[in-house]
C-alpha cells in the first residue's frame, strides 16, 4: 500500500458562543482537514484544530504550504502509511518546527493505519486502560458572575475540574476564583490558566493572593521561554505549578524536569507533534512522576479523536483529567449522548457524557466525515489543494 494523493482542505466551523481568551475573542474554528489517499482505497483523515499565531505560530496558509510544498512530495506521495516511525523520523529531521502540521499528518497516518488493521487507534497505542477520559471544563473569560454561572453548570454537568482563563487583570482573577470557590464549596478543583501572560513580578503577587484558595494547580504562569523563572516562582508559592507553552519538545519537558520547574504538565497532540511523539513525552512525564492534563486546539469530533484514543491507551495518562472539549465549546453544550451535535467536521463525534470523553469504536478514529458540512464551510476565499496522484506505481 502507497499514499497516492494528499488532500487539504480549510475549514472554518462557527461557535455558537464565542469564546474570549486574554486578547482574543474566538468566533470560528480555523482548521485544515487532511485526507491521504490510498492505491488500495483506504483513506486517512486528520483534522489541525484551531489554528493560533500566538500559542503554535502556525495557521491554515503555513500548514497547507508546509505539508503541500514540502511534506507530501518529500515524505508522503508514494510512501508506504504503515510506517509512521519512518515518516515522522523523516519530518522531524528535515522540518523545523511545524509542529501542528507534522502532526495532522500523524493524526492521518494512523487513522489509515488502524483502518488498514481493522482496529481503533488506541489499539495501536497499547489498549485500553480505560473506558473514558475524564474531562475538566474550561470556562470563558468574562464578567465575574457570568463565569460563575458557567462553573456551576459545568460542576452540575458532571465536570470535576473548572479552568478558568486570566484575563491579564490580577484583581478579576482573584476574584474569580473566589468566587467560584465559595460557589462550589472545597471540593471543587480550580484551575487558572496564564496562557503565559504575566511576567514573573505579576505572577508572584497575584499567586501569593491565591494560595489561600486552594487551587489544584496555575497553569503557565510566566512566559513560555522563561523555565527559569518558573522554577523561581515554584519556590515561593504553594500552589502546583503546570507548563503547558514551556513545555513543548522533548529537549523543554527534560529542562523543565532538570530545574524542578513544575509540578505537572499540559500536552497538546499539536504541541507534540502527533501521537507517536506524544508517546515519548509521556514517557518523560512518567519517569519524573509529573502528572500530565491533555488539552485541545478547540477543534471538531476529529480534532479530539487522537487525544481520547491516546489518554485511554496510556497507563500513566489514564489516571489524570484532561481537557478536550472541542465538539462541545463549539456547540455550547455540555454533553452530545443526548444532544446530538450535527454541525461539526464529523459525522459521528465521539460521546461526551457525564463529564467524560468516550472514544469512538471502529476502524482508525471510528470518524465518518460530514462532506456536506465541510462542503459549505470552506474558509472564505481559500479552496481544496492537491497533492499527487500516482497512477500504476
Amino acid at each position: 500500500m502507497i499514499i497516492t494523493k494528499v488532500e487539504l482542505i480549510p475549514v472554518s466551523t462557527p461557535l455558537v458562543k464565542p469564546f474570549i481568551m486574554p486578547g482574543t475573542r474566538i468566533t470560528h474554528i480555523h482548521s485544515v482537514v487532511l485526507k491521504l489517499h490510498t492505491d488500495e482505497g483506504i483513506v486517512g483523515y486528520g483534522d489541525s484544530g484551531d489554528t493560533s499565531t500566538w500559542y503554535r505560530g502556525e495557521t491554515q496558509e503555513s500548514m497547507t504550504a508546509m505539508i503541500a510544498n514540502h511534506i507530501a512530495p518529500a515524505f508522503l506521495i508514494g510512501q508506504d502509511p504503515l510506517n509512521i516511525e519512518k515518516i515522522v523520523g523523516q519530518m522531524d529531521t528535515f522540518v523545523r518546527d511545524n509542529n501542528q502540521a507534522k502532526a495532522l499528518v500523524d493524526f492521518a497516518l494512523h487513522d489509515l493505519k488502524g483502518k488498514a488493521l481493522g482496529v481503533p487507534v488506541y489499539q495501536l497505542l497499547g489498549g485500553k486502560n480505560a473506558e473514558a477520559s475524564v474531562q475538566g471544563w474550561v470556562a470563558s473569560a468574562g464578567p465575574v458572575d457570568q463565569v460563575v454561572a458557567e462553573a456551576v453548570q459545568a460542576h452540575e454537568n458532571g465536570f470535576c475540574l473548572i479552568k478558568l482563563k486570566s484575563d491579564g487583570n490580577s484583581d478579576h482573577d482573584v476574584d474569580n476564583v473566589r468566587e467560584v470557590r465559595a460557589a462550589l464549596g472545597d471540593s471543587a478543583r480550580i484551575v487558572v490558566d496564564a496562557n503565559g501572560f504575566w511576567n514573573y513580578d505579576q505572577a508572584l503577587k497575584t499567586m501569593r493572593r491565591l494560595d489561600r484558595y486552594g487551587m489544584e494547580c496555575i497553569e503557565q504562569p510566566v512566559p513560555h521561554w522563561d523555565i527559569e523563572g518558573m522554577a523561581r516562582l515554584r519556590t515561593r508559592i504553594d500552589t502546583p505549578i503546570f507548563a503547558d507553552e514551556s513545555a513543548q519538545e522533548l529537549h523543554n519537558i527534560r529542562e523543565i524536569i532538570e530545574r524542578r520547574a513544575a509540578d505537572g504538565l499540559f500536552i497538546k497532540m499539536q504541541k507534540a507533534g502527533g501521537l507517536l511523539k506524544a508517546q515519548r513525552w509521556l514517557t518523560m512525564a512518567r519517569l519524573a512522576d509529573m502528572a500530565v492534563m491533555s488539552g485541545c486546539m478547540i477543534g471538531s469530533g476529529l480534532e479530539a479523536s487522537p487525544s481520547a484514543h491516546l489518554m485511554i491507551a496510556n497507563n500513566w495518562a489514564s489516571q489524570f483529567t484532561h481537557e478536550n472539549l472541542g465538539p462541545l465549546i463549539i456547540n455550547n453544550q455540555w454533553e452530545n449522548a443526548e444532544q446530538t451535535i450535527t454541525q461539526d467536521i464529523a459525522l459521528n463525534v465521539p460521546v461526551f457524557a457525564d463529564g467524560k470523553l468516550y472514544p469512538n469504536e471502529g476502524p482508525g478514529f471510528g470518524i465518518e466525515l460530514n462532506e456536506e458540512f465541510i462542503a459549505t464551510h470552506i474558509t472564505e476565499g481559500k479552496q481544496t489543494v492537491t497533492v499527487g496522484e500516482l497512477v500504476g506505481v
